[in-house]
C-alpha cells in the first residue's frame, strides 16, 4: 500500500509540473489535487487500510466529518470548524460526485481563468466556494449533516462564465430530448441550469442528498463578481475585449453535459 501511495504522489507531482505549459494551470491544478485527495482517501474505496463493508463506511463517515462542513458546528467558534469551508472544497463523496464536478470545472474553468488571471481566479474560486458553503450552512444552521464538494465553487465559475461569455456555444446533452447533443449559447444553457437548481433547492429536504442551495448561492456570487469587475469591459461579440481562446476570435465550449455538476454530498 505504501508503494501505491508513493506512485499516486509521484504522478500527482509530475502532473503539477506539466501544468506550467497549460493555458489554465490553476484549473488543472485544482483538478489534479481533488482527484489525488479522493484516490488516497476512504471515499474512493481503493485503500485496503480503510477496510470493507461497515469498516469502510465508518472510515468514510469519520473522514467527511473531519474535513467537511457541519452547519451545527460551523458557527460555534471552533477553529477547526472555521477551516472546513476551505477543506470541504477538496473532498468528494463518490466517484460520480468527483467526476461530475471535475468535468464542469475543466470545461468552464479554463476560459474563465484565462480572462481573470491565475491568482485572481484562484482567489475567486476559493472565496466563492467558501461563501456558497457558508450560505448553505447559515440557512440550515441546526443541521448535523456533513457538506463536502466543490460544487459551490464550480457553480460560481459557471456564473462568471455566463457573464463573461454569454454567446459561447456549449455542447449539451439533454435527457428529456433523448440525450440528443445540441450546441446552444451559454445564455440559454446556464440560466436553465441555475433555474433547475433553484427549483430543486426549494424542494430539498434536510437529509442526505445534494445541497442545491450552495449551487444557487455560488452561481449568483460568480455572476455578481464578474458583473462588478468586468461590467464596462465587454467585447463586441458578447465576450471580453482582449481574449483570444481560438483562432479567429471564436469562443467555443465542447462536451459540456446539461445536467448540473454533482452537488455537495451530505453523507
Amino acid at each position: 500500500m505504501i508503494s501505491d501511495t508513493k506512485t499516486v504522489a509521484v504522478r500527482a507531482v509530475r502532473a503539477l509540473k506539466a501544468l506550467r505549459t497549460t493555458p489554465a494551470p490553476v484549473t488543472c491544478a485544482l483538478i489534479v489535487v481533488c482527484c489525488a485527495l479522493f484516490v488516497i482517501g476512504p471515499a474512493s474505496g481503493l485503500n485496503p487500510l480503510d477496510g470493507t463493508g461497515d469498516a469502510l463506511l465508518l472510515a468514510q463517515r469519520s473522514y467527511f466529518r473531519r474535513w467537511g462542513v457541519i452547519p451545527a458546528e460551523l458557527f460555534t467558534g471552533s477553529p477547526r470548524a472555521a477551516l472546513t469551508p476551505v477543506t470541504a472544497l477538496f473532498v468528494h463523496g463518490s466517484w460520480v460526485h468527483l467526476l461530475g464536478n471535475m468535468l464542469f470545472l475543466y470545461v468552464f474553468g479554463a476560459m474563465t481563468e484565462q480572462r481573470m488571471g491565475r491568482v485572481a481566479f484562484l482567489l475567486f474560486y476559493l472565496g466563492c466556494g467558501c461563501l456558497a458553503l457558508l450560505g448553505y450552512a447559515a440557512a440550515h444552521a441546526a443541521s448535523e449533516q456533513t457538506l463536502v464538494g466543490a460544487s459551490g465553487a464550480i457553480s460560481a465559475v459557471l456564473g462568471a462564465f455566463l457573464y463573461l461569455f454569454p454567446r459561447a456555444r456549449v455542447t449539451s446533452v439533454l435527457p428529456f430530448l433523448f440525450f440528443l447533443p445540441l450546441r446552444l449559447p451559454a445564455w440559454i444553457v446556464l440560466p436553465f441550469w441555475a433555474a433547475l437548481q433553484w427549483v430543486a433547492a426549494g424542494q430539498a429536504t434536510h437529509g442526505p442528498g445534494v445541497a442545491y442551495l450552495a449551487h444557487v448561492v455560488g452561481f449568483a456570487l460568480g455572476f455578481a463578481y464578474a458583473w462588478a469587475r468586468y461590467g464596462r469591459r465587454r467585447g463586441p461579440r458578447g465576450g471580453l475585449a482582449g481574449l483570444r481562446w481560438q483562432p479567429g476570435g471564436r469562443t467555443r465550449v465542447k462536451a459540456a453535459p446539461a445536467p448540473a455538476p454533482e452537488g455537495e454530498n451530505q453523507p
